[in-house]
């Protein structure tokens, strides 16, 4: 499925679902139409959320870790996951824990990963960590709190490389 020189990733978190994907926006429907893979940092809230996103998802592959609010999912989903995708090694973990030391701190959790996907805060981020770790925060595509925007991330990768990673405003309809 995915083409041989780009993976294309959606990255989802704190989308906080009850029932279903119905409040989705549009644009995050359309973005997991068109990438090989999809991550949710967790917070889906309830089986058949997560059910209607792996429906959603289709053949494409799906990781979603548990988030603080999916009481419904303890036992379903790991607390964290470690994976491989095009080559690049990719955590996930919903709550990386206080912003002080987050850097040092996902290092030593995941000491070998090119990426830690996360969420927890709503709050969107990309930025390289320790060296050669990008941290990942999508945001939130439902709730955005005190962020001006709803969001959701993009990952493109290949060949063991991160060759973009992107913040995708994805605002209601």
């Amino acid at each position: 499925m995915a083409d041989a020189a780009r993976t294309r990733v959606a990255v989802l978190s704190d989308t906080h679902l009850r029932g279903g994907i119905d409040r989705l926006p549009a644009a995050v429907v359309s973005e997991i139409e068109r990438s090989h893979v999809v991550l949710h940092a967790g917070d889906v809230l309830d089986l058949a959320s997560l059910h209607a996103l792996a429906d959603l998802a289709g053949e494409r592959p799906l990781h979603v870790v548990l988030g603080n609010n999916d009481l419904e999912l303890v036992g379903t989903l790991p607390d964290r996951l470690e994976l491989e995708v095009a080559g690049v090694h990719v955590a996930m973990v919903h709550d990386t824990g206080a912003r002080d030391g987050r850097e040092a701190r996902m290092r030593r959790w995941f000491p070998t990963a090119d990426i830690v996907v996360f969420g927890h805060s709503h709050e969107p981020w990309s930025a390289t960590g320790a060296p050669g770790q990008l941290l990942f925060n999508p945001g939130s595509a439902v709730q955005r709190r005190r962020q001006p925007r709803h969001t959701m991330g993009v990952l493109e990768l290949a060949d063991g490389r991160i060759l973009d990673h992107r913040i995708v405003v994805v605002d209601p309809d």
